[in-house]
């Protein structure tokens, strides 16, 4: 036998089960001719399915909008409108439409709703005494005919500048899938371009950082690539392969990301990843296809071709043994990477390899310290000073959980406790109790906070003895209290200030630790609608036009998390 395979044959999906369209992978077709393009511009984007991001994977495409607001957003099929979200950050503004052919298609980043729309949204912030919203509607309370503009285009949210963030779902498990598949493609005739290509060396152990990389150069254009260092690699045992790769199209210079990679050893496939769909409770699965490692180190994308046996997510059609091949003779092997963009250009890269039958000890086998926590089971660690709970599935691999307790930090109270290892990342939250210092003077139970070693804070409750929070990683952890009440500056306005000419009272808001929670506006001792942007953090209240000439006043109360409270007071003059 020339190498072998582990026997996990195929995961997932067998090659002969996957559906070849267009020249790429995909598990199933779609309808090509049901939806329209959200813009009447022609289609360019600035972001692709699937494209790699920090923590996520992209859910959706970005239509670019020449670098400006204001384009009317058109619906993308017969439907009604099922949702409406206002964000402070994520999509901002956006509308949610279900079609009858059991999609649904999200638009994001909006500028404004149409006028029906618009005063569902106002209605309900008013309702809610709140601007920050997300509601569910009736079937078919808001129908919508195909083409109808329901929107225009903006920039709002935790966006760098002006698109439509467009998405199509599967209405009943809400998976997002990508959008070119049903038709709505972009001109693109530019093969995706190939960079380091790496060998892991996995010595019997686990992947991790420890594990044996080997980075090999790689140089090459329009789709054929090679090694800057042409050379037989030596291989022994189990072996991975990454590769780190984009794509671009014809309408914009982005650089996107790539919709499949395969791995072919002597001609036979033994892994696929396919940007065709996932679930949004597996996005942060990137983390598991990415060398999380060497991201963290590096800040560089290489993306894995190997799975690590916790993750869930629907982006691996096919594998052998999770892409780990076993090297266990004396004999040559080819080795190729494949990889390719939605429109079916390819690149590809030839590996030659040589196996050797008694493993290669280019690094010593490592025990690592700790507590075995397996990726499929529920995990515990407990002491007198700490608890952890992991839920099964929430690994993406069995770890060695470790435990430190470091020196108290000034201001804490607690010690600073070492949880884990940062680069094994975990899919969801999982439960952290940490036990206060209640003799440091000052302790309050109902301000105590739980922060990271980079200061984040995440906000828990006094329990039992016990600060519980939910952290979303490893690494180090501590107790603080947060006491201190937001900021609040007012830009546009002060005592006696006259407002006759201005549209809106501005103010900027802030909070040094647990984070904003609320935020009231009065005029005259009445509630006001106040709208808080992401990208400038200003709360604005824009008058109404009915707003009479003469004195008023105005108070805003701001809240943080752990019920600090700012008020800020003045008089002014329309």
């Amino acid at each position: 036998m020339i190498y072998k395979f582990l026997t996990s044959a195929l995961l997932f999906l067998s090659l002969g089960s996957l559906v070849f369209a267009q020249d790429v992978v995909q598990t199933r077709q779609y309808p090509k001719d049901y939806f329209r393009y959200p813009l009447d511009l022609p289609p360019s984007t600035a972001g692709s399915f699937g494209e790699l991001r920090p923590n996520h994977f992209h859910a959706g495409l970005d239509f670019r909008t020449n670098q400006r607001d204001g384009y009317p957003v058109h619906a993308a099929a017969d439907g009604f409108v099922s949702r409406l979200k206002v964000q402070f950050g994520g999509f901002g503004n956006a509308v949610y439409i279900t079609h009858p052919n059991g999609f649904t298609t999200v638009y994001g980043h909006l500028e404004s709703f149409s006028p029906e729309l618009a005063k569902l949204v106002h209605d309900y912030q008013v309702q809610q005494k709140t601007d920050m919203v997300d509601f569910n509607l009736l079937p078919m309370q808001v129908p919508v005919t195909k083409g109808q503009v329901i929107a225009l285009s903006g920039h709002t949210g935790a966006v760098a500048g002006p698109h439509v963030h467009f998405e199509i779902r599967d209405t009943e498990t809400e998976q997002t899938i990508n959008p070119q598949l049903f038709g709505l493609t972009v001109t693109d005739h530019i093969p995706p371009v190939l960079g380091t290509a790496c060998i892991y060396r996995f010595n019997d152990g686990p992947f991790s950082e420890r594990t044996q990389r080997q980075f090999l150069g790689v140089v090459g254009s329009a789709g054929h690539y090679r090694l800057v260092n042409p050379s037989v690699i030596d291989v022994s045992g189990n072996v991975g392969f990454g590769i780190t790769a984009d794509d671009m199209n014809n309408t914009s210079g982005s650089h996107n990301g790539v919709y499949s990679i395969q791995v072919k050893v002597d001609g036979k496939t033994v892994f696929t990843f396919a940007a065709e769909r996932f679930a949004f409770d597996q996005t942060h699965a990137i983390n598991a296809f990415i060398d999380y490692p060497e991201f963290l180190n590096a800040h560089r994308f290489i993306q894995k071709c190997f799975i690590l046996p916790g993750s869930k997510i629907t982006l691996y059609p096919q594998s052998i043994n999770r892409g780990v091949v076993t090297f266990s003779d004396d004999s040559l092997h080819d080795v190729q990477y494949v990889v390719k963009d939605i429109a079916g250009n390819t690149s590809t890269l030839n590996l030659k390899l040589r196996s050797h039958s008694k493993t290669i000890h280019t690094v010593e086998l490592f025990k690592m310290p700790g507590t075995y926590f397996p990726y499929d089971k529920d995990n515990q660690f407990s002491n007198d000073k700490v608890k952890v709970s992991i839920a099964a599935g929430n690994l993406y691999d069995s770890m060695n959980f470790t435990f430190a307790d470091q020196p108290k930090k000034p201001g804490a109270y607690s010690d600073t406790y070492q949880l884990g290892d940062r680069y094994d990342p975990v899919n969801d939250t999982y439960d952290l109790w940490i036990k206060p210092d209640t003799t440091t003077p000052g302790w309050r139970a109902d301000k105590a906070v739980i922060v990271n070693a980079d200061g984040e804070c995440i906000v828990g409750d006094y329990d039992n003895g016990f600060v519980k929070a939910k952290a979303k990683g490893f690494g180090s952890y501590y107790i603080r209290l947060d006491t201190e009440a937001p900021r609040i500056i007012p830009v546009n306005i002060s005592n006696g200030a006259n407002m006759a000419v201005k549209k809106a009272i501005e103010l900027r808001i802030s909070d040094n630790l647990s984070g904003i929670k609320s935020y009231m506006g009065y005029v005259d001792g009445q509630w006001v609608l106040m709208k808080w942007d992401f990208k400038t953090r200003v709360l604005s209240y824009t008058f109404d036009d009915d707003t009479p000439h003469g004195k008023h006043s105005f108070k805003l109360d701001v809240t943080d998390q752990k019920d600090n409270i700012a008020t800020f007071k003045a008089d002014f003059y329309k």
